[in-house]
């Protein structure tokens, strides 16, 4: 996986993040409480990204 970028927008009391692959253009979408540290919420999103990644090689 080369650079992942990430996209922030508050929804209420809850946050959509997007981390986008730049190589393969792959994203990754997912929604987590506001409350949580940036680093949080990226984990998350990348455990997501990963997770899709991993599905689109098996195919």
């Amino acid at each position: 996986m080369s650079e992942v970028l990430f996209e922030y927008v508050r929804q209420g009391t809850s946050v959509k993040v997007t981390a986008i692959e730049t190589e393969t253009g792959i994203e990754a979408v997912v929604i987590v409480p506001a409350n949580l540290s940036e680093n949080q919420m990226q984990a998350k999103a990348l455990q997501k990204l990963r997770y899709i990644m991993q599905k689109k090689i098996e195919e």
